[in-house]
């Protein structure tokens, strides 16, 4: 029997599927919809046209998710999840209109397998807890992004007409996003409101907002900076401003309380994965920044051949193009977008704490003349590649084989 390649072109309301053999026939098409019936007309449909245990049609799809690719990755099959990008460059190869149709895309997919599957990769077979761990990971780097801007565009107004808030809180850990900080500016949204506060209501404020410690001493510094004199707004403005703050506010507070609530479910799941040890054995990797390069790498270890696949993947590697005469040597843009983020975070508390890493980072700096950026992507892609070697081989981390040591004093 000749080999059968699947295509879906995946949408809301319904998926069109194309099966084509091995010299571009089409052998079948339908569309299905995204219920248990339409996943039994598929495996029907697949059965037809020799689909075995032992031997799966494989199938691409333009999306890595959803709960049909959960369906079709629990059924063992080979899943290629093409870039909506990559099929419109190859729709181009059957027709010169720009007409979209599709079951066409359809059958575009299914042509990518049949012709070019050894360039693309298929989804890889990670076990349920990576998977559970990648979206828990995922949703609290999401929530950080958005506290972070939730954040930003509280202190863009509180500079519009608030400015002694700022200056009370401007020097203290976590700024706009602290306990206190969110716990004061909720009973004194305005300069007017702030300026009347008592210590008492002060000290009452920051203990509901858990703090425990050098209450009184805080507060009196707070009363103190609030009624600092500043510019004002008239006040019908300053008001309107106040309640316009009230509600930056109440996003403010959702989002820190997503961010420490699927940071616990995070760091508690990933505690419990094999590859925890190895991981956090890593200068700059904690729970969280771990679990963030677990989501992303996963834990099917063929997924990547070498280190060098994982360097690019991760971003971290340059990109050398050559023409004619011009060489060019610059840095990965298209990559992890995601895994990139983690590894900066990674390699700056790396330097920070580690004094191999932060030997290898000043040495980029002063004798490769490499500006901050590069130095610290280049110091996660050493990182990255000495893990992706301890996480094949079961070994932790090791600071004097992942940098010989060229200083004397680290010797």
């Amino acid at each position: 029997m000749s080999k059968v390649f699947c295509g879906i072109d995946w949408a809301e309301r319904h998926h069109d599927v194309a099966l084509v053999d091995e010299h571009g026939e089409l052998v079948a098409k339908r569309r299905i919809h995204e219920t248990v019936e339409g996943w039994q007309q598929l495996l029907d449909m697949m059965a037809a046209a020799g689909d075995t245990a032992e031997d799966p049609i494989p199938v691409a799809i333009e999306t890595p998710r959803g709960l049909l690719v959960a369906a079709l990755r629990a059924s063992s099959r080979p899943v290629y999840a093409i870039n909506p990008m990559a099929v419109s460059r190859y729709r181009d190869r059957h027709s010169v209109s720009r007409s979209k149709s599709d079951h066409a895309d359809a059958m575009v997919l299914a042509n990518i397998l049949r012709t070019d599957a050894h360039v693309h990769r298929a989804l890889p077979a990670d076990t349920e807890l990576a998977r559970a761990i990648a979206v828990l990971a995922r949703a609290q780097q999401d929530a950080t992004w958005r506290r972070t801007k939730a954040s930003n565009e509280l202190r863009s107004l509180l500079r519009e007409y608030y400015p002694a808030f700022l200056d009370a809180f401007i020097n203290r850990k976590d700024y706009l996003t602290s306990s206190d900080a969110r716990a004061i500016l909720a009973v004194a949204p305005t300069p007017a409101a702030g300026a009347k506060l008592s210590k008492a209501r002060i000290a009452a404020a920051l203990r509901r907002g858990g703090r425990q410690r050098g209450i009184d001493a805080l507060a009196a510094e707070i009363q103190q900076a609030l009624r600092v004199p500043h510019l004002r707004q008239p006040s019908m403005i300053e008001d309107a401003m106040g309640t316009t703050a009230l509600a930056l506010l109440a996003t403010l507070n959702t989002e820190c309380a997503n961010v420490a609530q699927l940071g616990e479910a995070c760091a508690q799941a990933f505690t419990q994965h094999p590859d925890y040890q190895i991981i956090t054995s890593f200068p700059g990797l904690g729970d969280l920044t771990g679990a963030r390069v677990l989501a992303e790498l996963g834990d099917d270890r063929a997924r990547f051949t070498d280190a060098r696949a994982v360097k690019a993947y991760a971003g971290s590697a340059p990109v050398t193009r050559a023409s004619g005469r011009s060489i060019s040597i610059t840095h990965r843009r298209v990559k992890n977008d995601r895994l990139a983020a983690a590894g900066w975070v990674w390699a700056f508390v790396a330097a920070t704490n580690s004094p191999h890493a932060r030997e290898h980072y000043k040495r980029r700096r002063e004798v490769h003349a490499d500006r901050h950026a590069a130095a610290l992507r280049h110091l996660f892609n050493r990182l990255i590649g000495c893990l992706h070697q301890c996480l094949t081989t079961r070994q932790l981390y090791d600071e004097t084989k992942a940098f010989p040591t060229r200083n004397p004093t680290l010797a």
